[in-house]
Formats: structure tokens, sequence, C-alpha cells
């Protein structure tokens, strides 16, 4: 599926659970859950989680951009 990106994804590999609420239309609070319980993909750098961009993006069934491809 060929979509536009939101400008906020554009060039970036991660995101903050609160901007990929934003993307998946939910509540900090639910994005937060899906976190917790594996639904919505995620790395924790020391105290800090950050959703990775391209499973995101497959995890609602769009496949992402190839890094470099202008």
């Amino acid at each position: 599926m060929n979509v536009n990106l939101p400008p906020e994804l554009e060039g970036r590999l991660t995101i903050s659970v609160t901007e990929a609420a934003k993307v998946l239309g939910v509540s900090r609070d639910q994005a937060y859950l899906g976190v917790r319980t594996g639904e919505i993909p995620s790395l924790k750098i020391g105290a800090r989680i950050v959703v990775p961009v391209a499973p995101l993006l497959r995890l609602l069934g769009v496949e992402p951009p190839e890094q470099g491809a202008e």
C-alpha cells in the first residue's frame, strides 16, 4: 500500500509513545497499555520508551519506505 506518511514520521526511525497514539488515533493511556501488552512495538532506551516507525507502519498494513529512497 502506497500512502503519504504524516509529516511527523518523515525521515524518523522512532517516535514517542504519545506521537504513536496520535498516529493510531488512540489516547496516550491506550498507547502505553498497547506498549505494555506488546500490541504496539516498542524499544526501551534507558528510562525512555520509543516506538520504531517501520514496525508501527507494518502494524497498520503500510509498507514503510526504504531508507534512502527518494
